[in-house]
């Protein structure tokens, strides 16, 4: 909200309050007759009461109608109103509304207010009245009124309030209104039991039902945290398989960075990778609603939250910003108060860390960072899955000696390409064959070893000179393939010619291994390449690779090597 609406609403409250009091006044102007004891133990009930609310998707729901209905039957609308503005007081300093929220007082307090009057008046418009009241079907169908518009009316009220400010969707069935239907059904009795209890033995009912009460608010309240802390462990679980069971480190992060997001109220949060070299680097961050990727250079773990937890290797829960001001250099913002950092740990060694983080105080809990640290574990055993099984596929998809992409990788991606090209997504396929001329006389003159480094240097030039152009791999043994997308025959046959060139025109060092002494010398080698394309020259895979082959023998070896040649059908 900002500062000119929260200066309206402050100007509205300061405007609107004296009215309504006034309003609930002459509606029912209060009698005290000496009752003041038996009001100051109605409110410290009332405040007792309104010390144990459950949050419900952002929303305090108490119990503190079972009270106030007594003090409104007996007392009328103006001392219930007067209660219920402390009662709330009391429970927004209980929930510790953060300097930047102060507008919920105002907020709040006409909130109840209107509530407050609503139900004030349908109650007399049925006839009902204060004081001591015989019990009988027209009282009860005052009082059932009452408590439908109060509970009713509060809901719209609370709407329409979180429409206009926090722009969140008009739904009256929620959780929260769930809750609070379900708690009104049980506190209702309880509280018409006060009540008449109170008219009999008068001050000892708040002590023979008020204790019952307040003991149901806490009960509540805590069997809330525990549906809480069971909904939140099925989330984990539900979480921990969909990152198990993804393969790609990049979407293991997306994953839980989304989940983790969507799971608990926070304004920010991060993921910090620990690399082999103690080095930490935050690889997502969402702030602003937003989740960045790779925002961040490498940097030693000396300073802020993540050195801390590096250092500790133990989770942390902060509740205001005063209880972690002692970390120094923290790249958090500004504006955040609560803090959960994690480790993640995976076989005794530190891979990474997990910070979430709020801009209001006692944002989180201990049951929020007990999931956190459990989907931490299972961030750990994903990740660890995940380059277990990107090594694994990078082997079997590259070549051991030179790098490149083997023959198996090659043969999955020309398939691949030709249902692209059938698909209409790319124009042309273009294969440019290369073979080493006279390559056995290499081995045979200075060594196997000497062969191998010719292999992996022409490896490197093709790499640095052609990898952003299309795809390099070894065909097999001194054979290798450059596969392009979209290029023309011209576009193909140039760059066939510069690979040659690259070739032909810069010699290799290599190590003599069969002299009695070894020795670095420089030696000239040459390629003969041969060109095909699809769709022109084949329909499928295996005719491309054997037109280029065709081309380089027929076109490049027996037209006297060093050559480049295309495929002529």
């Amino acid at each position: 909200m900002n500062k000119k609406i929260q200066v309206a609403l402050w100007l509205c409250w300061i405007t609107i309050t004296p009215v309504l009091l006034w309003i609930a006044y002459q509606l029912a102007p209060p009698t005290f007759n000496g009752l003041e004891i038996d009001i100051l133990s109605f409110l410290l009930l009332m405040c007792l009461v309104s010390f144990w609310p459950i949050i419900i998707n952002e929303t305090p729901v108490f119990y503190v109608q079972g009270v106030s209905l007594v003090v409104f039957l007996y007392f009328g609308v103006f001392i219930e109103m007067i209660l219920t503005q402390i009662a709330v007081i009391v429970l927004l300093l209980k929930v510790r509304i953060s300097v930047k929220d102060l507008f919920r007082y105002p907020l709040n307090s006409l909130l109840f207010s209107f509530v407050s009057i609503g139900g004030a008046i349908v109650y007399y418009m049925v006839g009902g009245s204060h004081g001591r009241i015989i019990f009988s079907d027209s009282f009860l169908s005052a009082i059932i009124s009452y408590e439908l518009t109060v509970f009713l009316l509060n809901q719209l009220l609370l709407n329409i309030l979180q429409f206009l400010i926090y722009k969140k969707k008009f739904n009256i069935l929620t959780r929260s209104f769930l809750w609070e239907f379900f708690t009104s059904l049980i506190i209702f009795p309880i509280g018409i039991a006060l009540y008449f209890l109170y008219l009999e033995v008068g001050i000892e009912a708040i002590i023979f039902i008020g204790t019952p009460l307040l003991a149901l608010s806490i009960i509540l309240t805590l069997y809330y945290k525990t549906q809480q802390i069971n909904h939140y462990l099925q989330r984990a679980s539900e979480i921990g398989h969909q990152l198990t069971g993804r393969l790609n480190i990049k979407n293991v992060l997306d994953i839980f960075m989304d989940r983790v997001t969507a799971m608990i109220p926070l304004d920010a949060a991060y993921i910090i990778d620990v690399n082999e070299n103690d080095k930490i680097k935050i690889v997502r961050k969402y702030e602003n609603g937003a989740i960045d990727i790779n925002v961040e250079e490498p940097k030693s773990p000396d300073r802020g939250l993540s050195g801390h937890v590096y250092v500790m290797r133990q989770s942390v829960l902060f509740h205001t910003r005063k209880q972690w001001r002692h970390i120094q250099q923290s790249q958090l913002p500004h504006s955040v108060e609560s803090v959960i950092a994690v480790p993640v740990m995976r076989n005794q060694e530190l891979i990474g860390i997990v910070i979430l983080a709020s801009n209001k105080k006692y944002a989180f809990d201990k049951a929020q960072l007990m999931i956190i640290d459990l989907l931490s574990a299972y961030l750990g055993v994903a990740v660890e899955n995940a380059k277990n099984y990107q090594e694994t596929k990078r082997q079997s998809e590259h070549c051991s000696l030179t790098g490149l992409y083997n023959y198996r990788y090659l043969e999955a991606t020309l398939e691949q390409n030709f249902i692209e090209l059938k698909q209409q997504k790319m124009q042309t396929l273009s294969l440019i064959l290369l073979d080493i001329d006279h390559f056995k006389a290499v081995n045979d003159t200075y060594g196997h070893h000497a062969g191998n480094e010719v292999l992996i240097q022409l490896s490197h030039r093709l790499l640095k000179a052609f990898r952003h152009k299309g795809t390099i791999a070894r065909y097999g043994g001194e054979e290798f393939v450059i596969l392009l997308k979209d290029h023309d025959k011209k576009q193909t046959m140039n760059i066939a010619e510069e690979v040659r060139l690259l070739i032909a025109n810069t010699p290799f060092d290599i190590e003599q291994t069969l002299q009695s002494t070894n020795s670095t010398i420089s030696v000239f080698i040459t390629a003969s390449i041969g060109v095909a394309m699809a769709p022109y020259d084949a329909e499928d895979a295996i005719s491309l690779v054997r037109h280029a082959d065709r081309a380089m023998y027929t076109g490049a070896k027996r037209a006297g090597r060093n050559k480049v040649a295309e495929y002529v059908s």
